[in-house]
């Protein structure tokens, strides 16, 4: 959310940061907020006026009463009686005004970074950089569904009999190698300094709010029925929430945090087959990275973020590209977004794994997530970024690391998570 002061002094600016996301339908909302604001501050400003004068002749009423003025003190107490009904009038005026503001600011998106390309869509998105040469075998890669059957390692069928399309059962070594993967990316941060959570997988509304847009909260999140209460999308939703309404010491910037949840999502819309299976799903894990920090070091975060993704991904031997989100791919709390993409030799081209954000002081002003420095109090900036989703990183790993013979090679960083194993092989007998 844009800070209103910021939109009244430069509403040029804003509103071509709104064509820039193509986004022309709320080009009137910067208006309809200036003059909102305007309303809310001459009633806050008359509401000030009257409580200083009903202050004033409150005194008066004393001083009358003392002369044996009665007449006039009467005069007086009804001058106050009548202020006190002006003032009534004048803060449900400031509550309506203040909530149809609100309702607009979090609405217009947060001004991009001046990098970001202009684009209407992801299909417009910029790549960046490959790391590690993607290779297509001379052999047939299977869908990733197919390869994880024939080692016994998930059942569609009985999950969709238990919860519908969408979910999963993962067993043995697939199932194994899922957690071993998690483990290592958990480890994989405190080794780079990342303090590792565990965070709340429900929250409440008001965090809901202030962590996202509305249209992505419609288009993602899961309602907990009769109660204030969400699933979360990723564990940057609680996390970002432990600090909301609080002030935090600049001196102990950045806060660098790594956490494990699951992750509930809607999924809405239609999807092709290679989207089906396990890519795209109602419930998954995820280890993710979240980062508070003063606003002159958040775009050094950045680059630290997704580089911590590319490194993970390559110490697997997955080959990785980077792809910067063009300005109407990125949602609207965003100022600079990348996505992590996964090789993929069956498709013979990238997937997403991982999506890294700058959101600018958004959320924390949302939130009233804020930093005590010399010069005073001041909102903060966060980042997040994936570190690893399995299991949609199982996809990229299993074509990756599959060989002639059907078996998958494990890593050297993961062999000590999977009990030391080299490689896992298929199952000749189905259970």
């Amino acid at each position: 959310m844009l800070d209103i002061k910021f939109v009244r002094e430069n509403p040029d600016l804003v509103k071509e940061n709104i064509k820039k996301k193509f986004q022309d339908k709320k080009l009137p909302l910067v208006d309809e907020a200036i003059e909102l604001d305007e309303k809310l501050r001459e009633v806050k400003t008359e509401g000030d006026r009257l409580r200083s004068l009903r202050n004033k002749t409150s005194k008066e009423i004393g001083a009358l009463m003392g002369q044996k003025k009665f007449e006039e003190a009467e005069k007086a107490k009804k001058e106050v009686a009548d202020i006190n009904d002006k003032l009534l009038s004048l803060e449900e005026d400031t509550k309506n005004y203040s909530e149809e503001l609100k309702k607009r600011m979090q609405v217009i998106p947060q001004m991009i970074a001046d990098d970001v390309p202009i684009g209407k869509d992801d299909t417009e998105n910029v790549e960046l950089e490959k790391f590690g040469q993607p290779i297509v075998p001379d052999f047939e890669i299977p869908y990733h569904v197919d390869i994880m059957e024939s080692f016994d390692g998930i059942n569609l069928d009985a999950s969709r009999n238990t919860s519908g399309a969408g979910f999963y059962y993962l067993r043995g070594d697939i199932a194994r190698l899922h957690s071993s993967i998690l483990s290592y990316a958990r480890d994989f941060m405190i080794d780079r300094g990342y303090t590792y959570y565990i965070p709340p997988f429900m929250i409440r509304s008001d965090v809901v709010t202030g962590v996202m847009s509305f249209e992505e909260m419609e288009n993602m999140m899961y309602k907990i029925d009769g109660e204030d209460l969400y699933l979360i999308g990723t564990s940057e939703h609680s996390m970002i929430g432990k600090f909301i309404n609080t002030i935090n010491e600049e001196e102990k910037m950045p806060l660098k945090m790594t956490s494990y949840s699951p992750c509930f999502r809607k999924e809405v819309g239609a999807h092709g087959i290679e989207e089906r299976g396990v890519y795209r799903i109602h419930q998954f894990e995820k280890q993710e990275m979240v980062i508070i920090c003063k606003p002159e070091d958040s775009m050094k975060y950045y680059e630290e973020l997704w580089h911590n993704t590319v490194d993970f991904f390559r110490s697997l031997d997955i080959p990785v590209r980077t792809l910067e989100c063009c300005s109407g791919d990125l949602a609207d709390l965003k100022v600079k977004s990348l996505d992590v993409e996964a090789w993929s030799p069956r498709q013979k081209k990238y997937f997403e794994v991982g999506s890294c954000s700058n959101l600018g002081d958004a959320q924390a002003r949302r939130l009233g997530i804020r930093l005590r420095g010399e010069k005073g109090n001041y909102f903060a900036h966060t980042l997040n970024n994936t570190v690893v989703a399995p299991p949609r990183m199982l996809i990229a790993f299993l074509e990756n690391l599959l060989q002639a013979d059907g078996s998958v090679r494990i890593p050297q960083p993961l062999q000590m998570y999977m009990g030391g194993k080299e490689k896992i092989v298929p199952v000749k007998n189905k259970i």
